[in-house]
């Protein structure tokens, strides 16, 4: 018989810093903790308006401080007041196509930032573990259609992924750092596109087809062949929680995919997908013509082999079941008769759930 979850992190006991807790992966992560009764506490910036930290109610809910990771003294703060055992570093500007718009500032949070987060980790004795959580974007993309692996070369186009690429050369040098100074493990953690309840934010295709069911108009679609790797929220998490935890007690891999294991969905079969469970109450325009949204990659594909082989992982949620799960928790809040926390929560306890009877 096969440990659960939660089982499978014992060594992971807390408490967790979770930087970038009032975002979308943020508030997922912290009431995941939370049901596997690991301590979490937070830094970050404000959330945002209809973000999921603020639909599910989420201010105070745990030990947070809010404030700015281009600031190191702040980041030195709340690490000397929250004494964490690990980090997972999610604070970010994640957004491609705003990156375009404040390039500086994306740089100065995604790069600046991070150099901030681990050099006062190097002088917080507490800390024995660190996941610094990137994208599937890193990779640089030559429109191959091949799946990307950890050792595969990295390059960013746009000045959102060129700035990842640049916080994982970070990441690297303090790995050094760190190894020669005897300090925590520090691993890069790349996901595909995240998907779930809950997430509001502009220019992404699941909070724009929820926009566009709620205000019932039409629907904008950039590039409906370009592929992508779709996946729920509560797994990539839950991989990053297996990384951390197997890095507290084993030396392991400096960096993992995690991803689906079929192939890429398009664009437009997610849409289309999502307009079955919304009874095609959406109109669609495909957006022709030219301007930055063309240069976005094609497609997209991470190979998440290593993660499943050295860390027993592997998604729980096909692509469709990702989509429908995230169409079906809005449908819910929006419609009743739950409410942002409700429904997140039911998510979290029908996912651990499906992990224990899978893995048993």
């Amino acid at each position: 018989m096969n440990p659960t979850l939660g089982q499978r992190i014992r060594e992971l006991n807390g408490p967790v810093l979770v930087t970038g807790h009032s975002g979308f992966k943020g508030t997922w992560l912290s009431l995941l903790l939370e049901e596997l009764m690991i301590p979490v506490v937070g830094l970050s910036l404000p959330a945002e308006p209809d973000s999921l930290y603020d639909r599910a109610s989420r201010a105070g809910a745990i030990p947070e401080i809010f404030g700015d990771i281009r600031d190191p003294n702040t980041v030195q703060e709340a690490l000397e007041i929250f004494k964490p055992s690990v980090v997972l570093h999610l604070a970010a500007q994640p957004l491609v196509l705003k990156s375009y718009e404040m390039p500086v500032e994306t740089f100065a949070i995604n790069v600046m930032g991070t150099v901030n987060v681990l050099d006062a980790i190097m002088k917080c004795d507490s800390v024995k573990a660190v996941g610094v959580i990137t994208t599937d974007k890193v990779y640089k993309n030559l429109e191959r259609q091949r799946t990307f692996l950890e050792d595969d070369p990295l390059g960013g186009k746009d000045p959102y992924s060129a700035s990842k690429v640049a916080t994982e050369t970070v990441v690297a040098a303090w790995q050094n750092l760190s190894q020669l100074k005897s300090g925590p493990q520090i691993i890069a953690l790349r996901a595909g596109n995240v998907i779930g309840g809950g997430d509001y934010s502009l220019d992404r295709l699941l909070p724009d087809i929820i926009r566009s069911y709620q205000s019932r108009e039409t629907l904008i679609i950039r590039n409906p062949e370009s592929t992508r790797p779709w996946q729920h929220v509560l797994d990539p998490l839950a991989g990053y929680l297996l990384a951390i935890d197997a890095s507290l007690t084993n030396s392991i891999s400096p960096a993992f995919n995690f991803g689906p294991i079929e192939e890429s969905l398009s664009v437009a079969e997610v849409v289309s997908i999502a307009k079955q469970k919304l009874t095609d109450q959406i109109q669609i325009n495909i957006l022709k013509g030219h301007g930055l949204p063309k240069i976005e990659a094609k497609t997209l594909a991470i190979n998440p082999n290593k993660a499943m082989q050295e860390l027993g992982w592997a998604p729980k949620f096909s692509q469709t079941e990702s989509v429908v799960s995230t169409i079906n928790w809005w449908l819910s809040v929006l419609n009743g008769p739950e409410t942002a926390l409700s429904a997140t929560e039911r998510n979290i306890a029908e996912f651990l759930d499906m992990y224990s009877r899978e893995n048993n």
